[in-house]
């Protein structure tokens, strides 16, 4: 089994790309520290150029990635993150059910006068809630269990789980991963082809290459 804190299962590239963070934002907040503990938490790599973000990093990322859609400045972010894992006591206080709660409090203050999100109208607890509805709590919970990509739509969820695929994106219906998916259809395979490969419908995979494919 896959320790979600201490076994790396992504490269920083990868999770900047499956995020869609920049990846120079992606090293920065590695190397980044709030409350004594690093921003977005790595392993060593067995070698280099080898995977060293763990899931609960990739979550910790997709947290903070999330308050900076919403124009909450770096300064700001590394503020709320400190703040919340000195309230919870926790150094992957960012990746544990309590943001979803009471830490929706703290991103709120720091949010400062962002009255509203986004749109224009919702309030900005709102918006943050939304994005924090896309991690999936393990039976205890308190852990990430999986992380839904938002990019992908709701006919072919696609979710990094360290559970499955060794962190590769992959449909949440049939684990099957978004990259054998994709590299089929640009093989040349016609996309009834690959549905009926993977047990998917058409409208399905075309949903999955397209969103894969402006990644």
């Amino acid at each position: 089994m896959v320790d979600k804190y201490r076994d790396p299962i992504l490269t920083p590239l990868e999770t900047a790309r499956h995020l869609r963070i920049n990846e120079r934002t992606m090293y920065r907040w590695l190397h980044e520290r709030a409350a004594g503990e690093p921003l977005v938490h790595a392993v060593p790599a067995e070698k280099l150029g080898w995977p060293s973000v763990p899931f609960v990093a990739v979550v910790e990322a997709y947290v903070l990635h999330s308050l900076r859609d919403l124009g909450l400045s770096f300064r700001k972010i590394r503020e709320a993150a400190g703040t919340v894992r000195r309230e919870f006591h926790e150094p992957y206080g960012l990746a544990t059910r309590r943001i979803a709660t009471d830490g929706v409090d703290i991103f709120v203050d720091y949010a400062g006068d962002l009255a509203r999100a986004r749109d224009g109208q919702r309030p900005i607890r709102d918006v943050i809630e939304e994005y924090l509805r896309y991690i999936t709590w393990d039976a205890d919970g308190q852990a990430p269990q999986r992380l839904r990509l938002a990019q992908y739509p709701d006919v072919a969820p696609v979710v990094i789980d360290p559970r499955f695929g060794w962190g590769s994106p992959v449909l949440a219906s049939n684990k099957v991963q978004v990259d054998a998916i994709v590299d089929l259809w640009t093989a040349g395979e016609s996309l009834e082809t690959v549905a009926y490969e993977y047990g998917l419908t058409r409208e399905q995979v075309e949903a999955v290459c397209r969103a894969a494919r402006a990644a």
